[in-house]
């Protein structure tokens, strides 16, 4: 009985021993011959080590080929790819990078998913750089990587237009927003870098690295160079950008130091070509410096811009929706000579106030008297323009304002544009679920009330009548360039369209305009000028402060070449806060023409010694 039980247990014990032997065996067959490919790979990894060659990003020109963004070469820290790492060695980086070490781990922690090496920090100074290479050799998994750096040379100069780069989220990714790109990745983030991004970025290169267990280079591997991004040729003028956001500056700070208007902190500023629609200038304030982006944006810098409450990050040429004021009776005036509804020389009497509203009169309480379109126009009379706002009716003043291209977007090459707004009784009724009066239709006649407008489409709109009747969509980029100076491609855009206005109409509009530059007009300054200029004054209402300064012009009159719109924020009166700005801007233009010299070059005075 006693040798029956051992034989047994032998024969359990010899079943166990051969159930693990063919457990072992086939783990082995299973290692070997299903997963040996991913292990070789893993082993290969603890001697071999990929990187990225990071493409340089296109180089952005002005128009005269005048670099406004580039690239420099800098060093990056990466780690690379490893299933954990020792806490010494992400302290140790913790130090030397003023990182802190939940940072480091959230940047690992994004980067689960991918197999490239993880980017900790860019454009690192020459003195980190020589300390981490002083602390390699206790941090084998630790690389400092060459790549380009995104520079803006001119700092704020057109960043509203030119945008910013920042390093592409993992959220970014995962939404799909961004293809074909890695972790740690720059990409355009605003502006013309994000529009253009897909021709800007370029496609990386790589190169393969043998290492020792120090993670010092045994051996170089062949490699694959990056092939750099498309250049862009934009519209923009650099030395007119230049002097007109200098210009701004100043005349805001002169504004607010002498009392006239202690709150213009901000403005928008555009200046294009009415014959194409490109776009020779764009300037908002206040601004920022899109170089902060580029290294990662410190929290000083952060909360400079976001607790700035006139919102340096926001494009207010293209954003920023402003009633149009008097500008607006551009309008109006067409949809009355369109309809017939008043002559060029039919006199109205302004009494100070319309009869049929008589709380609506002039802002400052002038009585005019007997008035024709021109001189109405150029005294930017109200009482003239409601009275031709009662003939033509609201629905007529909706009409026309979508006719020169308010309410809509104008299609300018940058994200981010609004809509605007244009008066109407459904627009009325959907806000304030109202009925429309008469006072309404007064309103919206002078660009008040529910009218809103952007300068982008205030542009667009001058753009019309100084051209004669065209309407051009507004463009920043004029070609896109290949790296060896080549042509890659125009951006498609709408062919200009002549609108549906008689040219008898834009004429009457011209005429108004260039009376207002003139002797007893409310912008008579504008005389000074080599070459004569047509313009209007605007005054926009604000409910949250001092009303808005508008000033629309273009020039010369004979012969069109630049419409220029500016908006100061709290300015008060469009003549002197928004004005100088405008005049400025053809001081610089016809400088460069050569129409009138510079100050700095004019002929030096004949010696009067005999």
């Amino acid at each position: 009985m006693e040798d029956r039980n051992r034989i047994t247990r032998l024969h359990t014990l010899l079943v166990v021993c051969l159930v693990l032997f063919a457990v072992l065996l086939g783990r082995m067959v299973y290692l070997q011959l299903w997963r040996g490919d991913y292990y070789a790979k893993q082993s290969d990894g603890n001697r071999l080590r990929q990187s990225r060659i990071l493409a340089p990003r296109g180089i952005i020109y002005d128009s005269e080929g005048k670099e406004l963004v580039n690239n420099l070469p800098g060093y990056a820290v990466v780690l690379q790819k490893q299933s954990s790492y020792k806490p010494e060695t992400l302290q140790r980086l913790s130090n030397l990078l003023q990182m802190p070490v939940e940072e480091i781990n959230a940047k690992i922690k994004a980067s689960e998913n991918f197999y490239e090496p993880i980017m900790l920090k860019n454009n690192l100074d020459q003195q980190m750089v020589t300390k981490i290479e002083e602390q390699r050799r206790y941090m084998p998994e630790v690389m400092l990587s060459v790549q380009p750096i995104r520079n803006y040379p001119y700092h704020e100069l057109a960043v509203h237009a030119l945008g910013y780069v920042g390093e592409v989220s993992s959220y970014e990714i995962e939404q799909g927003l961004f293809k074909n790109i890695s972790q740690g990745s720059l990409v355009g983030k605003g502006g013309l870098e994000k529009t253009y991004d897909k021709y800007l970025r370029g496609e990386d290169g790589a190169f393969m690295e043998e290492v020792d267990v120090a993670g010092n280079v045994v051996k170089h591997y062949d490699s694959v160079q990056p092939i750099p991004g498309k250049n862009l040729k934009l519209t923009i003028d650099y030395e007119l950008q230049k002097e007109l956001e200098a210009f701004t500056d100043k005349h805001l700070a002169f504004l607010r130091s002498s009392g006239i208007a202690p709150g213009a902190r901000a403005a928008a500023v555009v200046a294009i070509d009415p014959r194409n629609g490109a776009v020779r200038a764009m300037v908002s304030r206040p601004g920022y410096d899109p170089n902060w982006f580029v290294h990662g944006i410190s929290s000083k810098n952060w909360n400079s811009i976001n607790n700035d409450p006139n919102y340096p990050m926001n494009n207010k040429v293209i954003t920023g929706e402003y009633p149009p004021g008097s500008t607006f009776k551009i309008v109006t005036g067409s949809a009355a000579f369109e309809l017939k509804k008043v002559g060029l020389n039919e006199p109205i009497f302004d009494g100070g106030f319309h009869p049929m509203v008589p709380t609506m009169g002039n802002a400052g309480g002038e009585v005019l008297g007997w008035l024709t379109f021109i001189k109405a126009l150029a005294m930017s009379d109200n009482v003239y323009f409601y009275e031709l706002g009662y003939r033509v009716g609201i629905d007529n003043i909706e009409k026309y304002a979508h006719i020169f291209g308010f309410g809509e977007r104008t299609g300018i090459d940058l994200e981010g544009e609004s809509k605007g707004l244009v008066a109407s009784k459904k627009v009325k009724r959907k806000i304030w679920d109202e009925d429309w009066r008469l006072g309404d239709t007064f309103n919206a006649a002078i660009g008040q009330g529910f009218n809103l407008t952007t300068p982008i489409q205030l542009s667009v709109m001058l753009s019309i009548v100084a051209n004669g009747g065209t309407k051009y969509q507004p463009y920043l980029v004029d070609s896109i360039i290949n790296s060896d100076g080549s042509l890659f491609e125009k951006p498609k855009r709408a062919e200009g369209k002549h609108i549906d206005v008689s040219q008898q109409t834009i004429d009457y509009i011209r005429m108004g305009m260039s009376a207002t530059t003139q002797e007893g007009g409310t912008a008579s300054y504008f005389a000074g000028l080599p070459k004569p200029i047509a313009g209007k004054t605007g005054t926009a209402e604000n409910s949250h402060g001092r009303d808005h300064g508008l000033f629309v012009a273009y020039g010369p009159v004979d012969d069109p070449e630049l419409v220029v719109v500016c908006i100061v924020e709290q300015g008060g009166f469009g003549s002197v806060a928004a004005g100088p700005i405008v005049y400025k801007a053809f001081e610089e233009f016809f400088q460069e023409k050569g129409y009138m010299p510079r100050p700095d070059k004019a002929a030096p005075k004949k010696d009067t010694i005999q």
